[in-house]
Order: C-alpha cells, then sequence, then structure tokens
C-alpha cells in the first residue's frame, strides 16, 4: 500500500477516536451533573400561648369632659384660669355680673319671712283660737238648753196646779226650742271648725310659705348660676371669652377634660366583641411614640349601635404627665381569646390551595419538600395556630417555599434561627 493511504488512514481513526473521547466525555458530564438546590428557611413549629388580635383605628378622646355653659345671659366679671391650668372639681372658673340676680333674690327672702310669720300665727294663734271660741260656744249653748228645758218642765207643773197661765207655759216651751236650736248650731260649727276650716286655714298657711320658699330657692339659684364652678378634677383646654363680653345662655363659655386617662373608642363586630370582656389587654400604635403603648378594655357596649349593627369598645390608656394628646389618631391591637399551648408556625409558612385550603412544605429525610395539608386556628399578624397537619418535629419551610414542586430538592439556610443545626442535619447535598 502506498504511504500516503496509510497516513490517511491513520489521520481518519486519530479522528474517529477524538470524536468517540468528547462524545463519551459529554455523555458522562451530562449524567453526573449535580441536580438544582433550592436555598430556603424552616424551622420547627413552636407551641406557646397564642392571642386573637382585633386590629382598628381610633381617635384618644379624654375620660371625661365638661364644656360649662352659663345658664342666664349676663356680662362677664372675671376669668379665674387660664387655658392649660389644672383646676379641681368646684373650683370657681368664671363670675357674670348677678347685682340685679342678688336683689331679687333678697326680694324674695323678704318675702318668705313674711309668710313663715303668716304661718306661725296661724297654725299657733288664729286657728286654736277658732277652735277654742266654737268649743266654749257649743258649751253655752248645751247650758242654756239644758235651764230653758228645766224652766219649761218646771212651768208645766205649774200649770197644773193652776199657779200660773198658759201663756207663761207656752213662752218657757218657745224658749227651750229656741236653745235646742242654738245648740244644734254650735255642734255643728264646732265640727266643721274641726274637720274643715281648721284643714283648710292651715293648708292655705303652709301653701303660702311652700310658695315663698319656692321663690326665695329659684332667685338664688338665679345668683348662683353667675359663678360658674368645675364639675370635674382636670385641665382647662378651651377659654374663648374674655371679660367684658356677655355671655350668652347656653353658650359654653370654658371647657374642661380630664387628661389623666385617655380613651381610644372603637366600633368592631359583634362576633369579635362577644370574646372580649372588660379588663382584657391591648396595644395602642400612636404617631411619634416608638413603642407600642399598653392599653385596657374598659367598656363593651351591651348594646349594638343601631345604625351599623356593630359593638363599641372603649380601650383606657394611662397619660402621666399628659404625654398623649387628645384627638390623636391611633392604630389598635387588641388581644382576644388566648390558647396556652398552641403550636404555631409564621405566618408566611402557610400557603393557600386553589380549593381554599391550606397547607405547608415539609423537608423530608431525602432533603427534598413535602407538601401536608394543614388546618388553622388563631390568626395574629405574626403567627398562625396550626390544629392538625404538621407537629413540633417537622421542618417547615417558612421561607422560599412559594412555588416548589412536590420534591424539590431544598438547603436550609436560616439566618440566626433556632432550626438552623436541625435543619442543616436533615439536608442531603
Amino acid at each position: 500500500m502506498p504511504r500516503g493511504n496509510i497516513y490517511a488512514q491513520a489521520a481518519h481513526v486519530c479522528a474517529l477516536l477524538l470524536v468517540g473521547m468528547a462524545f463519551g466525555g459529554c455523555k458522562r458530564s451530562a449524567e453526573e451533573a449535580p441536580e438544582p438546590i433550592v436555598s430556603v428557611q424552616a424551622e420547627h413549629p413552636a407551641v406557646r400561648p397564642i392571642s386573637e388580635e382585633i386590629a382598628a383605628d381610633a381617635i384618644l378622646t379624654p375620660l371625661a369632659q365638661a364644656a360649662i355653659a352659663p345658664r342666664i345671659s349676663a356680662p362677664i366679671v372675671s376669668e379665674l384660669v387660664q387655658r392649660g391650668t389644672r383646676v379641681h372639681k368646684g373650683q370657681l372658673l368664671i363670675t357674670l355680673e348677678d347685682r340685679d340676680l342678688r336683689g331679687t333674690a333678697l326680694d324674695s327672702k323678704g318675702n318668705l319671712t313674711q309668710a313663715q310669720a303668716a304661718y306661725s300665727a296661724a297654725t299657733l294663734a288664729i286657728i286654736p283660737e277658732d277652735l277654742q271660741k266654737a268649743q266654749l260656744d257649743l258649751a253655752q249653748a248645751q247650758v242654756n238648753l239644758e235651764v230653758a228645758n228645766r224652766t219649761a218642765e218646771e212651768r208645766k207643773h205649774l200649770l197644773d196646779q193652776g199657779a200660773i197661765a198658759r201663756r207663761d207655759v207656752d213662752t218657757a216651751v218657745a224658749a227651750a226650742v229656741q236653745a235646742q236650736a242654738a245648740f244644734d248650731t254650735a255642734a255643728k260649727h264646732l265640727a266643721k271648725v274641726q274637720k274643715t276650716t281648721q284643714r283648710t286655714n292651715t293648708d292655705t298657711a303652709q301653701g303660702q310659705l311652700a310658695s315663698a320658699q319656692g321663690k326665695f330657692e329659684n332667685a338664688d339659684a338665679q345668683v348662683s348660676y353667675a359663678s360658674l364652678r368645675s364639675p370635674i378634677d382636670g385641665v382647662v383646654t378651651d377659654r374663648p371669652f374674655f371679660p367684658g363680653e356677655t355671655a350668652s345662655a347656653g353658650t359654653p363659655l370654658i371647657t374642661v377634660m380630664d387628661t389623666t386617662s385617655l380613651l381610644a373608642k372603637l366600633h368592631i363586630s359583634q362576633a369579635a366583641a362577644q370574646k372580649l370582656k372588660v379588663g382584657g389587654t391591648a396595644e395602642l400604635e400612636i404617631p411619634g411614640v416608638e413603642d407600642p403603648q399598653p392599653a385596657t378594655i374598659s367598656l363593651v357596649s351591651p348594646a349594638l349601635d343601631p345604625g351599623s349593627t356593630t359593638v363599641e369598645i372603649w380601650l383606657k390608656l394611662t397619660n402621666p404627665g399628659g404625654r398623649y394628646k387628645v384627638g390623636t389618631p391611633v392604630h389598635v391591637l387588641i388581644h382576644g381569646t388566648t390558647i396556652q399551648n398552641a403550636t404555631q408556625l409564621p405566618v408566611a409558612a402557610i400557603l393557600p390551595t386553589d380549593d381554599g385550603s391550606t397547607s405547608v412544605l415539609v423537608m423530608g429525610s431525602d432533603g427534598a419538600v413535602h407538601k401536608h395539608p394543614v388546618k388553622v386556628g388563631l390568626r395574629t399578624s405574626e403567627k398562625v395556630q396550626i390544629l392538625s397537619g404538621v407537629t413540633t418535629s417537622d421542618l417547615v419551610i417558612t421561607e422560599g417555599g412559594y412555588g416548589l414542586d412536590e420534591g424539590t430538592k431544598v438547603k436550609v439556610a436560616n439566618d440566626d434561627k433556632g432550626g438552623k443545626d436541625d435543619a442543616a442535619s436533615g439536608s442531603k447535598e
């Protein structure tokens, strides 16, 4: 064979060997390439107390408030406090012009004194004297009747003896009849005095006294209306008028608020309100305050609001030094039903499904994730109670599991989380 053909065949064989080696190397590389591994975060379900949370917005209002308005129209004489002044219950705040009112009260007091004197005279002198006179008149009439009857009997006896004339007997009998009539009249008069006149005169005198007393009390009350006093302990928050201006009846002249504690009033559904009770805890997020502030439930309305069919809830927030201001909008978080030993996971671990149920991804011993349907209970902004589906021994994917298919290999890469060591030991790379 020529030397050139031998070289050509050798070159062809070498080319075939190189192609075969290259193809075999590529096939081996494809078969030996490691499967991609997804990095996730995972942790074991924890068992600890969990409380239902009810979130809402509210406005801070004072614990008590009094917008003090006069009941009379009169010029302002003096104002004894300024805005920001702390006052006590019963303290005098504003005085109005009252000289005309004091004059009326003085006149009423004089009329009352006269009525008291008239009542005393009627009950202690006039009425007893009338009764005594009626009794004496009756006694005198009875004596006259007895004398007249005795005289008539004696003359009848003398007539029978023929000692006197018939005319004398008739005169004596007529006198006895008149005496009987006078006695009957005196008896009726005494009965009338005892049953009617005495009571009527007493009631008349008593009525006049009561009328005078009422007029005096009314006049005295009018005088008191000129002095405005605080009905509560608190601080003056508004005082729009000044001395010399005329105050109109019913127009607030000064406002006092008790801000030692503030109230956050909100409305929630009836179902949520049934789980709350007075004394329960809550938290308020206040603008400008870094940490949520604790509050307590001071009122759960016993009736539904007729307009919204919701229940009004009052939260009491202590306000030492007046740190928080009335009218501030706050975000409220109320702690409802508490379950002491609740299995729970972060909210991010719960995956919704198309049929409305929920599930989680659990990392198996093979290093792959497996979907576990779970039944959930109470939810908070951070945690969810797990009723069934996983146990504390399961390693549940909390972040990075959304969209992973069943059997996907994962690697746990927790950042300073408690389940890091356990997760690492359970994964296979």
